[in-house]
């Protein structure tokens, strides 16, 4: 917990989070400071889509209603940069959920000032992002990331057959995305909720 409680002293809400990613794209600046170009560029679509998904994704009922019935505080500390596309295709519905319950606090702590942190939540030995820690009482109940289990396992599968992520899986994924519309995200919460354990790649 030493990690996570020294990351949280310079956390942001999601509201000053994205007015961070928004801020540094004014200056032409990533979160990753002096970080390659294309980070750039990655944020500004990014910043986009988020924007885009926090005006359309809806809870399902079903999650909403187990979210409501939380009685103990929770935090979830979520390690993201803006440059992340399953950051920014995840966060909106996970900040969705957070605000159905006033006891859970939906903490963001960048992964490039937080590495002692994120090197505790490795994702098969990879500083895989977005990464979520649930914790209440001091204590951490359950993890989840870098993306939803259906899209992890179409990495899984690709990465066999073809070693690598190029950028006509990228376009797949993007696609799977649009059509999901966070709906195994959803599901995985609501495991994330019923028990305490953890899901990632």
């Amino acid at each position: 917990m030493k990690h996570l409680q020294k990351a949280l002293e310079n956390s942001y809400s999601y509201s000053e989070y994205s007015e961070l990613v928004a801020e540094l794209l004014s200056q032409n600046k990533s979160t990753t400071i002096d970080g390659p170009e294309s980070l750039v560029e990655y944020s500004k679509l990014n910043n986009s889509r988020m924007k885009r998904l926090d005006k359309t994704t809806q809870v399902p009922a079903e999650i909403e209603k187990e979210i409501r019935e939380i009685t103990e505080p929770t935090t979830w500390t979520v390690l993201s940069e803006g440059w992340c596309g399953d950051a920014a295709q995840n966060l909106p519905a996970i900040n969705k959920m957070a605000e159905l319950n006033p006891l859970i606090s939906l903490r963001i702590v960048l992964r490039d000032k937080n590495l002692d942190l994120m090197n505790e939540y490795l994702t098969n030995g990879g500083q895989s992002i977005p990464k979520l820690i649930q914790s209440n009482n001091n204590e951490v109940t359950g993890t989840w990331g870098p993306r939803p289990t259906v899209a992890t396992n179409m990495v899984k599968a690709y990465k066999e057959k073809y070693g690598t992520l190029d950028a006509e899986f990228k376009k797949d994924l993007q696609i799977w995305y649009n059509k999901d519309k966070n709906q195994s995200l959803f599901s995985d919460f609501l495991n994330l909720l019923n028990a305490n354990h953890s899901i990632e790649a």
